[in-house]
């Protein structure tokens, strides 16, 4: 079974210059057929010279769109806007430097400015939250902005790659879309969906994690082995080790889905991707035991379906408020008949 991989790779202009300068990166990519998803912080010469430069040795590259800090950095529901915006300039930007992308990558996280403040200012960013349930129209009108963006990318001959962390799932097998209002996420229609089932975050329980949503994914991303912006909880993560990264490899390559790696630079950093030329994919792995995280999965949709159907869980209610009620009046009156 041939290993399909790609790397994410989010670097600042000179950075990345500095990173494809050396030829080794050129060549172990081109040995393991890779691609790259690659960020777009900025519309730079220098960006664009890595770019041409990737062309020509027929690397395939993604797109991956992001946005200033200011605006939120990851695609959401509070920025659709700034997100379309940014996809036009995107394409002036390629067009008038003849670059060539086989895809356009969407990164749906939450407000990067929010993951920030969570620590210091977290009943706020809760309460905001929240208040989001609410605004059922807010949440319809951003996902038809983001899905007429998509079908305009289309238009322009792109495919389109969605990047989410996993509870998207969930969240859509509770036919819900609590979590997408309360995080402002949104679900869109893309070609393939990449989940970003990065064990370094959960663990202890990141390979269970990994292996729980691995069945239901169309593409898995592992990590994380170096680099990306600071945010919120995330900070001071420690990285993948080569053992770690090697078993996330070998489960990913199990569940016979698309493999992307976040990033190209931590791995160039940490000696990994020289190490991935002679990866031996087929040795054994331990699959992980997920009866834990299947059960706190099924205890969350049935959280979310119930919050998504409050009429449902109102009549609910009533209805065991009222049996408590007749038991506890038929009681009495047998007390007082006798």
């Amino acid at each position: 079974m041939k290993t399909q991989l790609t790397f994410f790779c989010e670097l600042q202009a000179a950075e990345l210059k500095k990173l494809f300068e050396d030829r080794f990166v050129f060549d172990d990519l081109k040995t393991l057929n890779a691609g790259i998803s690659l960020g777009i912080l900025d519309f730079s010469p220098e960006r664009a010279s890595v770019v041409q430069k990737l062309n020509r040795m027929g690397i395939p590259l993604t797109a991956w769109l992001l946005l200033p800090e200011e605006q939120g950095y990851w695609f959401n529901l509070g920025n659709h806007a700034e997100a379309t915006a940014r996809y036009q300039a995107f394409k002036t930007w390629s067009e008038e430097n003849e670059l060539e992308w086989a895809a356009v990558g969407l990164d749906i996280e939450s407000d990067i400015n929010e993951m920030k403040n969570f620590i210091d200012e977290r009943g706020a960013v809760i309460q905001k939250a929240l208040k989001r349930l609410r605004d059922t129209k807010g949440y319809h009108t951003a996902k038809k902005a983001y899905e007429a963006l998509v079908a305009q990318i289309h238009a322009d001959g792109y495919l389109v790659e969605g990047y989410h962390f996993p509870l998207i799932v969930d969240d859509r097998e509770a036919g819900s879309s609590v979590l997408q209002q309360v995080a402002r996420l949104v679900e869109i229609p893309v070609d393939r969906e990449v989940l970003m089932l990065y064990s370094s975050f959960f663990r202890p329980h990141g390979h269970s994690i990994l292996w729980s949503y691995a069945q239901e994914a169309q593409a898995i991303g592992i990590g994380n082995t170096g680099g990306g912006v600071q945010a919120g909880t995330l900070e001071n993560v420690p990285y993948l080790s080569w053992d770690e990264f090697a078993t996330d490899l070998r489960l990913a390559r199990r569940s016979g889905k698309p493999i992307y790696v976040f990033s190209l630079e931590g791995c160039v950093r940490q000696g990994f991707l020289p190490r991935l030329v002679t990866f031996d994919w087929q040795a054994e792995v331990e699959l992980p035991r997920t009866a834990l995280v299947s059960a706190g999965r099924g205890g969350l949709k049935g959280l979310l379906w119930a919050i998504e159907r409050p009429v449902v869980l109102l009549a609910g209610l009533a209805g065991v408020i009222g049996t408590v009620l007749m038991i506890k009046s038929h009681g009495e009156s047998k007390k007082n008949s006798k």
